[in-house]
């Protein structure tokens, strides 16, 4: 801050128009931090938090900000979405960190551009290689759905790390299903998909590094089966009682 705001001239006297513009950027910043704009889950905006001693620029993951103790977010360079922000983000780390599991704690407020002194891009810095949260990424979900689309996700896996790990699964899945898909579980077809990992919702998901994803997929058909086995009918396609949402 000393750096960023220290006056340059010897002698008192008028303030030059550099002088000027630094007092007048130090001023916005000390107004938002007093004013911060309070986040409350649900406020689909940008938001600034907490990594280090520094302040950065976060993007919510679209339908995984709502809290309330964790949230799905992207670390951008402060001047998004400008193409030669995405150039210097790229440069000093930004991109590289995909999604990222935030602790809503960590969460200063919705972001105003007067926080850009306080990021390591203001500073010329890179990001630091532990930004103090997990990998957030991408998930496979298995589901059985009816005709008419209804039905549920039978297993939750990830997170993955990478879009091609979570699309790997979702193929090897559907190749063990291929052919039986619509007989697995009675009246329902059973399809694996990859998806957004709901960082909100992580107690749900298996994790598919400590056990294979087939053997995780047998259990979870065993379970539908015996599930759908209690239900009059199964082959008329009836949802069983324990798959209500």
């Amino acid at each position: 801050m000393k750096r960023l705001f220290r006056r340059c001239g010897n002698t008192p006297g008028a303030l030059s128009p550099e002088e000027q513009a630094a007092v007048d950027q130090f001023r916005a910043l000390l107004a938002a931090l007093r004013d911060m704009e309070t986040w409350t889950p649900g406020l689909y905006r940008d938001i600034a938090v907490r990594v280090g001693p520094f302040v950065e620029r976060a993007h919510p993951r679209p339908g995984d900000d709502h809290g309330p103790d964790l949230i799905a977010v992207s670390l951008v360079h402060p001047d998004t979405p400008h193409a030669a922000a995405y150039l210097h983000g790229h440069q000093l780390g930004y991109t590289g960190k995909g999604w990222l599991r935030c602790e809503t704690d960590k969460i200063l407020g919705v972001w105003n551009p007067a926080l850009t002194p306080l990021t390591h891009a203001a500073a010329g810095l890179d990001l630091p290689d532990d930004v103090g949260m997990e990998p957030a990424h991408y998930a496979v979900h298995v589901e059985a759905r009816r005709k008419d689309n209804s039905g549920r996700i039978l297993l939750h896996m990830g997170p993955y790390t990478q879009t091609w790990l979570a699309s790997r699964d979702a193929d090897r899945l559907n190749t063990l299903l291929e052919g039986k898909a619509a007989t697995v579980v009675p009246g329902f077809t059973v399809t694996a998909k990859a998806a957004p990992f709901d960082v909100s919702d992580h107690e749900s998901y298996d994790d598919p590094y400590a056990t294979e994803a087939a053997a995780l997929l047998a259990a979870a058909i065993a379970a539908a089966g015996a599930a759908a086995a209690t239900v009059p009918n199964p082959g008329h396609g009836e949802l069983p009682a324990a798959w209500a949402p």
